[in-house]
C-alpha cells in the first residue's frame, strides 16, 4: 500500500512487494522465511521441489525463487524450479489447471511441493484431490504440499496447508508509526529506513 499525503510530506511505501522506491521499507525478509520451511520440508521428507508462476506478476516471488535455490543449494539438494503457465492474480485457478496437468503427467520431481505462496497451494492441493492423490504426513499419503503467507484459508484446506506466517502485526504497526512521525515532521527521511521480519513455521496436516 503507498500512502500519499501533500506535496511538502514524503512518501512512504511499505507493501512487501515494492520496496525500490519511498521513504521507507517495511516487509517479509524471504530469505528467513523460505529458507526456515524448506529446512523443515526436508528434515521430515524428500526435498521440495518449487512450484510457481513462470512469470511472476508480483515482484516479491521472484525473492522467493532466489531464496529457495539459495536454500536448497545450503543443504546440499538440488533446487528443482516446477514454473508454470498463467497471468494475472487468479492464483488458485493456475495452481488447479496447471497442477491437474503436472500430476496427471506424473512428471513432478519430488513428492514433496513447495508453492511460492498458498493461494497457488490451494489450487494444487484441489489438483490433487481431483487426482485421487493423498496429501499429507501419514501413511499413504502420496505427496506433501506446502505454501507461504499463512493466508486465511489455510487452514481451512483439507488437508490444513502448511505454511509460513508473515508478521504482518508489527509491518502494519511499524508502518503507520513511520507514518505518523513524517507527517509530524513534515520532513523526509535522510537515509531510506529497511526493516525485514522474521516469518514463523506453521505447521499443519499437509506437509
Amino acid at each position: 500500500m503507498v500512502a500519499e499525503f501533500a506535496a511538502e510530506v514524503p512518501t512512504v511505501l511499505f507493501d512487501a512487494n515494492l520496496d525500490g522506491i519511498g521513504e521507507a521499507f517495511f516487509g517479509s525478509d524471504n530469505s528467513q522465511s523460505v529458507g526456515l520451511i524448506v529446512d523443515y520440508l526436508c528434515r521430515t521428507g524428500e526435498p521440495p521441489a518449487f512450484f510457481e508462476m513462470k512469470t511472476p506478476i508480483n515482484p516479491n516471488a521472484y525473492k522467493r525463487r532466489t531464496a529457495y535455490v539459495e536454500a536448497m543449494e545450503r543443504l546440499d539438494h538440488t533446487p528443482h524450479l516446477v514454473q508454470i503457465e498463467g497471468e494475472g492474480w487468479d492464483f488458485e485457478a493456475m495452481g488447479f489447471r496447471e497442477g491437474t496437468r503436472i500430476l496427471s503427467d506424473r512428471s513432478l520431481p519430488s513428492n514433496t511441493v513447495l508453492c511460492s505462496n498458498d493461494r497457488l497451494a490451494i489450487g494444487l492441493l484441489s489438483a490433487a484431490y481431483e487426482c485421487g492423490l493423498r496429501v499429507g504426513l501419514g501413511a499413504g499419503s502420496a505427496l506433501r504440499i506446502a505454501g507461504h503467507d499463512d493466508h486465511p484459508f489455510s487452514r481451512y484446506t483439507c488437508p490444513s496447508l502448511t505454511t509460513v506466517s508473515q508478521d504482518y502485526e508489527s509491518i502494519a504497526a511499524r508502518s503507520v508509526e513511520t507514518i505518523l512521525g513524517l507527517i509530524e515532521s513534515g520532513k523526509r527521511q535522510e537515509n531510506r529506513e529497511v526493516t525485514l521480519f522474521d516469518g514463523r513455521l506453521i505447521m499443519r496436516g499437509s506437509a
